[in-house]
């Protein structure tokens, strides 16, 4: 457990990075170099291209940070951190050495008059907590790092997004609302997060819900170049959106495009039980296409009356290149309703009384959670995986 002054002095160090031009790169880029001239043999272990891997990384050190002052958040975390990176062939001897690097780099980008003795202490007992963390699960997890599964239907609902089902070749359990990383063979060290639409299920059936993003190096792949037959690997399971059965508070989710997904995988676990909370789930795009899965949900609703599905977009209709069919909302769906997700929501209140998912990228997420805070929304309600 670190004291308050020293979460204090890195929590401080890690802000003047953020709030410098280019630092969150610069830091990044120092890093890896650092780690690279000290572990040269590390090299291999990354894919060619570092861009990705630098942004999660920044990513990941904001949320560890944000968090230091919160044990049931940031251990489960870095437990989960610390096997997820076993697919890359790391140990527990690598996480040490990528503390030694890290505040190398840090170090040179504040230079020696901020990096006092003090400093240089809380940051050594800070990466020292969580380099263990990480170094013990990746070195105690009985699990193999990934499995195999084979593509058994793709299904392109948009000429940007497709609909995936594998097959694994041995059962991989998750918990609904949970996330695998996954690699193609088109794009061989390249890992992306997916979240499951489906429940964990005996037959060891997944289902992904996959976005082309422009420019991206794995996603258009996956739209357009999957076939049946096709061979991905899936790594174990992270993250810990859930509905906890535990309070008695009804649920909020708000998903924004293919973000759906791990709610979608929540609610179906769901309507296998007689009785749950009440839940709202509000489903959004920027444009009508953007709802594909109106139908999915207008059954599940049917079925399940606890279940209100409420379709969102921000533009009227679609963009005058698309050229393809738009999903239509089931006759008897709640209207449609117009404006950016995260003010449309909160027209209905502050949601105090609600647990709260949010699920979507990393810019719809913070403008929702903007919202939120705004209308006096208590973000201890609030459940979203890391940015």
């Amino acid at each position: 457990m670190l004291d308050s002054r020293t979460i204090s002095l890195v929590r401080a160090g890690f802000k003047s990075v953020l709030a410098a031009e280019d630092g969150p790169a610069h830091l990044a880029q120092s890093f890896y170099a650092q780690l690279f001239v000290e572990n040269p043999d590390f090299r291999s272990l990354f894919p060619a291209s570092m861009d990705q891997q630098r942004d999660h990384f920044v990513r990941a050190l904001a949320y560890v940070f944000d968090n230091l002052d919160k044990d049931e958040r940031i251990e489960p975390f870095l437990r989960q951190l610390g096997r997820d990176h076993r697919k890359h062939g790391v140990d527990g001897s690598h996480f040490r050495a990528g503390a030694s690097a890290l505040i190398a780099a840090f170090r040179n980008f504040v230079g020696n008059e901020v990096w006092t003795d003090e400093v240089e202490v809380a940051w050594h007992e800070t990466l020292a907590l969580l380099t263990d963390n990480m170094a013990v699960a990746a070195d105690s997890d009985e699990l193999p790092p990934y499995w195999g599964a084979t593509i058994v239907e793709h299904q392109r609902v948009l000429d940007d997004l497709a609909i995936i089902r594998l097959q694994l070749d041995e059962g991989v359990h998750y918990y609904p609302g949970q996330y695998v990383s996954v690699q193609i063979p088109q794009r061989p060290k390249l890992w992306r997060y997916l979240s499951p639409a489906i429940p964990c299920n005996p037959q060891g059936e997944l289902e992904f819900h996959v976005r082309r993003v422009s420019g991206g190096w794995v996603s258009p792949a996956m739209v357009t170049e999957s076939v049946v037959g096709g061979r991905w690997a899936i790594s174990p399971p992270l993250g810990g959106l859930q509905v906890d059965r535990n309070i008695p508070e009804d649920v909020l989710m708000i998903a924004g495009g293919t973000g759906l997904a791990p709610l979608r995988a929540q609610i179906m676990d769901m309507a296998r039980r007689s009785r749950n909370p009440r839940v709202h789930l509000f489903t959004s795009g920027i444009y009508p296409r953007d709802l594909y899965d109106a139908q999915t949900l207008w059954q599940l609703s049917l079925s399940n009356p606890w279940l209100t599905v409420v379709p969102v977009t921000e533009e009227y209709e679609n963009p005058w290149w698309h050229c393809g069919p738009t999903p239509e909302l089931p006759s008897g769906m709640h209207h449609q309703l117009h404006g950016s997700i995260g003010k449309v929501v909160t027209q209905f209140g502050s949601w105090a009384d609600r647990q709260i998912q949010i699920s979507g990228s990393p810019s719809m997420v913070r403008t929702t959670l903007y919202a939120l805070r705004k209308v006096g929304t208590p973000m201890s309600h609030v459940q979203h995986d890391p940015l």
